[in-house]
């Protein structure tokens, strides 16, 4: 059965349509932290369709609220008032920090941040924007130009001018040897210089923790410190909180909050986690910013009622039980269990991550040269053994990516951290 649905696959969908696994697996359904595929085999899973299912599988709160949504009207576009809308545009906009804040929903973290650099650039009048190596900020045309990545980068041409900084990968490149506050002061110094060689860019984008990149993050601060040297330029900062935001990094509710000394950024997207599997994204930004298309536009899908039903009883589930808390203390426990198990493992080069966003990185023993290999090999064991893990990386496909949803007990992250454990031990 799984055979011949792969057939169909490669028959009728693009050959860069990626898929993990030599022998790719059909998932049918989910409860809680585990998923089942075609064959009956449970898997305890710990990627949540790439950081997308936050909470749990099949969560009651959310399946209820999409039927009963479903069961009254499940869309209408835009053009009309729509209550679930607005009601969760409000609490997304007093949770963002951001003053005076606007909403604006989108079906994806790809056309949020399109959107976003569609508010900057224009704000701005400029069409040059800043954004970090090793970035990730979507598949759409836009999107790909402020791509720091070269596996996800399929196209050189875009229609920003796009410079990119230094700073989003703390344990690589010229300043890796140095401590956090030379480092940051070092990526400070390097902002200026570029900045004195272009024209004023409307933005800096940039991920507080890069997901596709493997889970990398600088030291906290780093951003607050470019935000002064940007705000006295008038150089908008855009937070792209896609995969690290709703309190998946435990400390923070957001993930620009570890750089927040300067206040909010003046644009932030979101996605994934919010609608647990159901399409949100979405963009805030203060209401001057948000305010100055002088143009018509709507979305005839962004913000539709049943998408909005879900994201407001995720988000109502997330917050009455503190599952910010939860990757907090579970994810601090997965870390710490992980790095003892990754000391006997010559190929691990790191175990990095906050909460339950977690990567391991993998080089060839001896080297910091990225092993995929090594990779592809710990994600097929860790399939067999019964786990779902992620993979990325900005050094050719170097890191493991773990993040279950954030209701993870203590006792499945034990038993995750030991199949991996085994997966990594199994490396040949």
């Amino acid at each position: 059965m799984t055979r011949d649905l792969l057939w169909r696959h490669r028959r009728v969908l693009p050959d860069w349509l990626a898929l993990y696994y030599e022998d790719p697996v059909e998932i049918t359904h989910g409860e809680g932290r585990h998923v089942w595929d075609a064959a009956g085999k449970r898997y305890l899973d710990f990627f949540g369709g790439i950081l997308t299912t936050m909470t749990a599988h099949a969560l009651p709160e959310v399946t209820k609220a999409v039927s009963e949504q479903a069961g009254r009207i499940v869309h209408s576009s835009t053009l009309y008032l729509n209550r679930p809308m607005v009601d969760l545009a409000e609490r997304v906009a007093q949770l963002s920090g951001i003053p005076d804040a606007r909403v604006f929903f989108t079906t994806s973290g790809t056309e949020a941040n399109d959107t976003a650099l569609l508010l900057a650039t224009t704000y701005r009048r400029s069409n040059t924007v800043l954004a970090m190596r090793n970035s990730y900020h979507g598949r759409s045309f836009g999107a790909v130009g402020v791509t720091g990545n070269r596996g996800w980068s399929p196209t050189s041409l875009s229609p920003l001018q796009t410079l990119y900084v230094h700073g989003g990968v703390r344990t690589r490149g010229p300043y890796a040897s140095l401590d956090d506050d030379a480092f940051i002061a070092a990526c400070v110094d390097d902002l200026k210089d570029l900045l004195g060689h272009t024209r004023p860019p409307a933005a800096l984008i940039a991920e507080p923790v890069q997901g596709v990149g493997g889970f990398t993050s600088p030291p906290d601060g780093l951003y607050a410190a470019f935000r002064e040297v940007l705000h006295q330029r008038g150089i908008l900062w855009i937070a792209d909180e896609v995969q690290t935001g709703w309190g998946r990094t435990g400390d923070h509710f957001w993930g620009w909050q570890a750089h927040g000394r300067n206040g909010p950024p003046d644009i932030m997207t979101f996605a994934k986690g919010i609608g647990n599997g159901m399409s949100i994204g979405g963009v805030v930004a203060r209401a001057e910013i948000m305010n100055c298309l002088d143009a018509h536009s709507i979305s005839t899908f962004g913000g539709t009622q049943i998408t909005m039903a879900a994201g407001l009883a995720n988000l109502t589930y997330l917050l009455e039980h503190d599952l910010q808390g939860n990757a907090r203390r579970v994810g601090g426990m997965l870390i710490e269990r992980l790095r003892s198990a990754a000391a006997r493992v010559e190929h691990v080069r790191e175990v990095r991550g906050r909460g339950l966003m977690i990567g391991i990185e993998l080089t060839k023993p001896g080297t910091d040269e990225a092993d995929p290999q090594a990779v592809a090999a710990v994600l097929e064991a860790a399939r067999e053994g019964g786990l779902l893990i992620g993979k990325g990386g900005g050094h050719d496909t170097s890191a493991l990516r773990i993040a279950p949803p954030l209701s993870l007990t203590v006792a499945e992250a034990e038993e995750g951290a030991a199949i991996l454990e085994r997966a990594l031990r199994s490396i040949p």
